[in-house]
């Protein structure tokens, strides 16, 4: 078991050329027997990131530092085998050489040989894989190599674990069923773990925390369901998911959209404000009942819901998603009404943020 302990990234950075930040000015604190999810696209500094808190990346400002102890700050670096880290990297990185026990009690050296292989058959069991203890990485799927290669990071009870993309050469039925696994094995270890993805269902389903990240920055911090319901700009809510906005007026605080008025008391004084609103939070009703009134231009299928595209009257066209059971279909009249706890209310500014 990891001891308790905080992993703290305070104002971490790392230029790539005169004019390119790969890392910019990020905090970020992981605390041990917790998962915290680093999202965003690709290119935005995530995998950087991970590896500078590995040891792998030098800063070139900032800190790094764990339970009081500093990894990394300008003219210090603590090296990779020095932190305790285990890391899980996209390729798997196991020896074909090497049966599953091997590969995980490769790290193991410091015990006596009969200890090295309990241990590591321990681990394999953790992650419901002791049956194949003998097994070489060209004999397992790709879903037993990654759970190999978590035993393996697992085996030397690391105080933090980081992991970049680790379903990502997985399809999706796969990524499922292993999530679950995965996220108990990481929670059991009780260290300080870090899952970088671009993922937005994998970072919700797996993580305790999820930091979202786009050209360097960590843009927001929070619990899943709060980052999903309440994002502070429009960059925030397009990483985790399909997001209607709409920019208006604040009138005796509420601003007015096309879709109603929303309650903007909490940004202060502001004249100019922007609605965020996710699909599932505006519902589609009988051309009757009350609302705003539009019509039905698309109809497609969207994993287990549909997807609606309405048009209002204004001209406007938004996006509603509805169970597969609501048979309304294109032509028809609509009443749409937004449930306010699908709304966030957040200053106006660009398309982009």
């Amino acid at each position: 078991m990891a001891q308790s302990g905080t992993l703290t990234v305070s104002n971490a950075s790392i230029a790539y050329g005169k004019d390119k930040s790969a890392v910019d000015g990020v905090d970020l604190s992981l605390s041990c027997g917790t998962v915290t999810a680093l999202l965003g696209p690709s290119g935005s500094g995530k995998s950087t990131l991970l590896r500078a808190i590995a040891g792998l990346e030098a800063l070139d400002g900032g800190e790094i530092g764990f339970a009081g102890e500093v990894w990394s700050e300008t003219g210090q670096h603590k090296p990779p085998e020095a932190r305790r880290c285990g890391v899980v990297f996209q390729d798997y990185a196991l020896f074909p050489n090497l049966n599953a026990l091997d590969n995980v009690s490769f790290g193991l050296n410091r015990l006596p040989r009969p200890e090295r292989r309990k241990r590591a058959q321990q681990e394999l069991d953790g992650v419901e894989l002791g049956h194949r203890a003998k097994a070489f990485p060209h004999e397992l799927s790709g879903g037993e190599q990654q759970r190999v290669a978590l035993a393996r990071a697992l085996a030397t009870d690391p105080d933090v674990m980081l992991l970049d993309e680790p379903f990502s050469g997985l399809d999706r039925r796969l990524r499922n069923e292993l999530r679950d696994t995965t996220a108990r094995a990481l929670k059991d270890s009780g260290a300080a773990t870090l899952i970088v993805t671009h993922d937005a269902e994998e970072a919700l389903s797996l993580a305790d925390t999820i930091a979202l990240m786009t050209d360097g920055k960590i843009i927001q911090v929070g619990a899943p369901d709060t980052l999903y319901l309440k994002p502070t700009s429009l960059a925030a809510a397009r990483l985790l998911g399909d997001v209607e906005y709409f920019d208006g007026d604040v009138i005796d605080g509420h601003l007015q959209t096309p879709l109603g008025a929303f309650d903007a008391r909490a940004i202060g004084n502001a004249t100019k404000a922007r609605a965020l609103i996710r699909p599932e939070g505006i519902a589609v009703g009988a051309g009757s009942s009350g609302g705003v009134a539009a019509t039905i231009v698309e109809r497609r299928l969207a994993g287990g819901h549909a997807r609606l595209s309405c048009a209002l009257e204004t001209g406007n066209v938004v996006q509603a998603r509805v169970e597969l059971t609501n048979r309304v279909d294109v032509g028809a009249r609509v009443q749409l009404s937004v449930d306010a706890h699908f709304v966030s209310v957040v200053t106006a500014g660009s398309a982009a943020s």
